[in-house]
């Protein structure tokens, strides 16, 4: 991996600008970036849609507002609310909003655009889920009110992740194009050139500071194209990966940013029985519907040397798709013994009987497809970590494979993935293993999990009277020292790394204080331009 840096390296010497499909990207040494006014930003991907109201900005953006947002502490804080109130039986949110937001195109923001927007949010039913959200109304131009058909503690991370849209001015076209992209947010699209570039300027009606940076210009491209810009000097910060940052960059540093960004493996924890999902998909595998299996999977794995291996140090072990936030329960922690995670697959049978290596039971191998998204090399290294050592720990014969997003919602049903999750939110818990959950092609638990302790605790903890409260019953449900969703438990997920998100950054630069990133790397690092300054 090294070695590939190297020669990307010596390529790069000869490039002095970056031209695609005639859009001439702007350079980091412009006039406006020696002004220390604009940056230029090496980004994955613009995506489809800018359309809050089918999921753009759930990690935080500049071109929208929020009722409320985290900051770089983690903490929650008033946006556009300046204060709200929760009824007793919590199935009351009202809102009072500030009376001088503008939109980009000069509108002012009302509490009837807050209502428009959710309610919009709730009957496009995409990547958002309000699926508890009875009404969103506006009771005067600055006050709005949520009525909720059941108890749900969450609901203010989930008013934290929808930036607000201009009602007058929302259609069917909106967040397609950069003069369908309006916002109240601190920055405003420009321009954008889909899947090459797009523009963001300083929005001069926003209702906060000002930023310092007036101009920022991101360039969409692969990972090895952002190595380049970066090593040209066309970019001030790009994102990276750990197989590149560990290569010296003159004039650039690379920051580490914690994250929840967490990768392991879903494992199916039903049989097959030749049942299918309501789209036709598979159902159940029969080697990893053994919780014994499912177990050996988390034991046996020594998670530094996955780190080691696959990601050149840059990640920490995971243990859950919460860790360390404060509703995540410390006893989800495991640690490596591969003597019990032999001992556990010897309980269930499984035998090297032939002496080939890999064990069998009852005729049938301890083998299965690992598949990871094709083209995802972090993916592709963590999986093939994990294979080489479940052969070699335990006997498993596990064929990695890289598929299509299309293949991957067809087969993931019946066949272990590499999955990635992680949010600031207690909410993605209930998403990932709640029974009501199971089989949808959303991601959240294709494993089939379910559990009446589970669902339980994952009720009581949504029907808390506040966050703080609900803090116990998350617990209970990763484990209450007989079950629960951990390893230790049932194992409906093996988890291994917590991703340490990179970018290589040019010197004087500074990009503010950084939230945990959630899962995905370049909305949540541009969440804050605002704050961001040249020094």
């Amino acid at each position: 991996m090294r070695t590939r840096a190297k020669v990307l390296a010596a390529i790069l010497c000869t490039v002095a600008a970056l031209t695609t499909s005639g859009v001439t990207y702007v350079s980091a040494s412009s006039e406006a970036a020696d002004a220390k006014t604009e940056v230029t930003i090496g980004f994955s991907s613009d995506g489809d849609s800018f359309d809050p109201c089918t999921g753009f900005g759930y990690t935080g953006s500049p071109l929208f507002s929020n009722l409320v947002k985290v900051n770089g502490e983690d903490q929650l804080e008033n946006d556009l609310a300046t204060e709200y109130s929760v009824s007793d039986d919590t199935l009351t949110w009202t809102f009072k909003i500030r009376d001088d937001v503008k939109f980009t195109n000069g509108d002012l923001l009302k509490a009837s655009d807050v209502a428009f927007t959710f309610n919009t949010t709730k009957e496009k039913a995409t990547y958002m889920d309000l699926t508890m959200l009875e009404s969103c109304t506006a009771i005067d131009d600055t006050t709005v009110e949520f009525k909720l058909t059941k108890p749900c503690v969450t609901f203010i991370y989930t008013v934290a992740q929808v930036g607000i849209v201009p009602e007058n001015a929302y259609s069917d076209q909106f967040g397609l194009s950069a003069d369908q992209i309006i916002g109240s947010g601190p920055y405003k699209m420009a321009q954008w050139d889909k899947g090459q570039q797009f523009i963001l300027e300083a929005n001069e009606d926003y209702y906060g500071e000002q930023p310092a940076i007036k101009r920022a210009v991101v360039l969409v491209q692969e990972e090895d194209a952002r190595f380049v810009a970066a090593q040209a000097g066309n970019v001030d910060i790009a994102l990276t990966s750990a197989t590149l940052a560990t290569t010296d960059i003159d004039g650039m540093h690379v920051e580490k940013v914690d994250s929840v960004d967490n990768r392991g493996i879903t494992l199916p924890t039903v049989p097959d029985e030749g049942k299918t999902t309501e789209d036709g998909y598979k159902i159940g595998n029969n080697i990893t519907c053994d919780v014994n299996v499912r177990k050996a999977l988390c034991y046996g794995i020594d998670r530094n040397q996955i780190i080691d291996e696959a990601l050149n140090g840059f990640a920490q072990p995971a243990y859950s798709e919460c860790d360390g936030m404060p509703w995540w329960n410390e006893e989800d922690v495991i640690e490596t013994d591969v003597d019990y995670a032999v001992q556990l697959l010897e309980e269930s049978g499984w035998e090297d009987t032939d002496g080939d290596g890999i064990r069998e039971k009852d005729g049938e191998k301890l083998a299965f497809n690992l598949m990871y998204f094709a083209g995802d090399s972090m993916r592709q290294a963590v999986a093939m970590s994990v294979a080489n050592q479940a052969k070699e720990n335990m006997g498993f014969d596990i064929t990695v494979e890289g598929v299509s997003a299309d293949d991957t919602i067809k087969r993931m049903f019946s066949e272990p993935m590499i999955m990635g999750w992680g949010s600031d939110s207690p909410m993605t818990s209930y998403m990932l293993f709640d029974s009501s959950n199971a089989g949808k092609t959303d991601f959240y638990n294709p494993e089939f999990y379910t559990n009446e302790k589970t669902d339980e605790y994952l009720e009581k903890a949504m029907s808390s009277l506040s966050i703080e409260d609900s803090y116990e019953w998350w617990k209970k449900a990763q484990w209450d020292g007989e079950t629960g969703t951990c390893m230790r438990g049932e194992a409906p997920w093996a988890f291994y790394v917590n991703m340490t998100h990179l970018y290589y950054v040019k010197d004087g630069l500074n990009i503010g204080k950084q939230r945990i990133h959630a899962h995905g790397q370049a909305w949540p690092l541009i969440a804050n331009l605002a704050e961001w300054t040249w020094e």
